[in-house]
């Protein structure tokens, strides 16, 4: 049987990778409703700390453990990918776990947030408007990590794009969507922290990145990937597209 893992079969690792990218995309949804994680403005988490502290920290676990999850998804795309360039796959991998790394470190804003508002916090010493504005602080700095990540998490897609176009396992059209989502983050990154005025511009490529990501994840999750057959002499750099069917002895 084929393999691009250890033991584990590629179609088997390819489906797993799909769910687990699939559950990552939904909870990020569940912590931006739970909490306003993610997309929402520094007003909006202010609120949902404030009137629902119990259902913002929910939100900050759940989005804590997104960021496991888009860990695993990544290293699921290397393992997959990296028989195709395995310097490229390397690439997005590592470029993925900086960011992951970046907004874990910045979701610790958030709780320094929450614990402002939390009365065995010891914050008495603190007027109220004062404590308002320490708290709207540390969602600022929670929000300027967020968008650093964003950096990370936008030029991740476009190694991973190349190799899935190249890869002869996946569709093209996938590679190229995620090539474009890459350059949807980046614009996003660049408007976050130049333009913060003006987040329409952001708002085509939410879409592009809905598509591409949630229709890499549905593609792995239902369909696989196709197994194909390296060729004499092969280095492992590069494959050659003879798919064959999944479970085939090779």
């Amino acid at each position: 049987m084929n393999t691009n893992g250890d033991h584990l079969p590629v179609g088997t690792l390819a489906r797993i990778t799909g769910g687990v990218y699939l559950a990552y995309i939904m909870a990020s949804v569940l912590a931006g409703v739970l909490g306003s994680i993610g997309l929402g403005t520094v007003p909006q988490i202010s609120e949902a700390i404030l009137t629902d502290p119990g259902s913002f920290r929910l939100g900050l676990v759940i989005a804590l453990i997104s960021g496991c999850l888009f860990l695993v998804v990544a290293w699921g795309l290397y393992v997959i990918l990296r028989s195709v360039n395995r310097d490229l796959a390397l690439l997005f991998l590592a470029l993925n776990g900086v960011g992951v790394a970046i907004q874990g470190a910045a979701f610790l804003s958030l709780v320094s947030a929450l614990l402002q508002t939390d009365a065995a916090s010891h914050m008495g010493a603190y007027s109220a408007a004062q404590l308002e504005g320490l708290a709207y602080l540390s969602i600022g700095v929670y929000k300027a990590g967020w968008v650093t990540a964003q950096l990370f998490f936008g030029t991740w897609l476009f190694p991973l794009g190349y190799l899935v176009y190249r890869s002869g396992m996946l569709p093209r059209w996938l590679g190229v969507l995620l090539v474009l989502d890459g350059v949807a983050v980046m614009i996003w990154f660049l408007q976050a922290l130049l333009l913060p005025d003006y987040p329409a511009i952001r708002y085509p490529g939410l879409v592009v990145s809905f598509i591409a990501e949630v229709g890499l994840g549905l593609w792995l999750l239902f369909k696989g990937v196709k197994v194909v057959r390296a060729g004499p002499g092969a280095t492992g750099q590069k494959r050659v597209a003879a798919p064959q069917a999944e479970g085939t002895p090779a």
